[in-house]
């Protein structure tokens, strides 16, 4: 314990730290054995961008099931299809999930993370530069639940992911009949605004509880790292 407390010192000064890779000490520790514990067999992946949350599943936390993958923007959507070559349990769609079926305009980031249905806020633009607007593009939008029974069944024990820069409670008012059908879901919250009219982590926390969910994990998504404040977390919710 002592060696690795030095070792972790010396570590910490070039950016570097050593932890234990366990459900009790490490997030993707804990999402794994979530995953597992759960019985997962279907991801919905929206917002997946260039599949890195998919890429994370398969090669670092061993999930083999089927993923299904959504992204809006084109020229990232060419990205993750071929990101998904060659694995036959990984589908891909080139549109956005939210409340109503239709066209939108979507902002594009210089860094594609961030780009984002919703106008950014000037206090994300402080803590991350890169969040800028350079461009729109028109894409199609669909809720999920006109096209959650084609992909899942009663049987299947389905993870939502929703990773949508303060669109996520538009995601959610578009699956309402199927959030009864859906154990796990997993998404992205704000601590301060960063989008505009996004809800926040407490409210969000309070929408989730209100449709029988349990709050049973967090990692770290965004920080400032000027000031050391934490921004951004990923909520992991699941209904007992």
């Amino acid at each position: 314990m002592i060696f690795r407390r030095e070792l972790n010192k010396i570590l910490w000064k070039i950016g570097y730290d050593i932890s234990r890779f366990t459900p009790s000490t490490h997030p993707l520790a804990r999402r794994r054995q979530l995953l597992r514990s759960f019985a997962i067999d279907t991801v919905l992946d929206i917002g997946a961008n260039t599949g890195q949350f998919a890429r994370e599943l398969r090669h670092d936390l061993g999930y083999t099931g089927r993923i299904i993958s959504f992204e809006p923007q084109s020229k990232i959507f060419e990205a993750l299809k071929a990101n998904a070559e060659g694995d036959s349990a990984w589908k891909v769609y080139n549109w956005a999930v939210g409340e109503a079926a239709g066209e939108a305009e979507i902002n594009i980031s210089v860094d594609p993370l961030s780009s984002s249905l919703l106008g950014v806020m000037p206090a994300f633009l402080k803590s991350a530069p890169n969040a800028k607007y350079v461009g729109k593009e028109v894409i199609q939008v669909k809720p999920l639940d006109s096209f959650f029974s084609d992909y899942c069944t009663a049987e299947n024990n389905v993870y939502l992911k929703i990773d949508t820069q303060g669109f996520e409670s538009k995601v959610l008012k578009g699956a309402e009949r199927s959030l009864p059908r859906i154990d796990t879901v997993q998404m992205e919250m704000s601590l301060v605004p960063l989008y505009q009219d996004e809800l926040l982590f407490h409210d969000m926390c309070t929408l989730m509880a209100g449709k029988g969910y349990t709050l049973v994990s967090l990692e770290e998504v965004f920080a400032d790292s000027r000031s050391g404040q934490l921004m951004q977390v990923d909520g992991i919710f699941h209904r007992f």
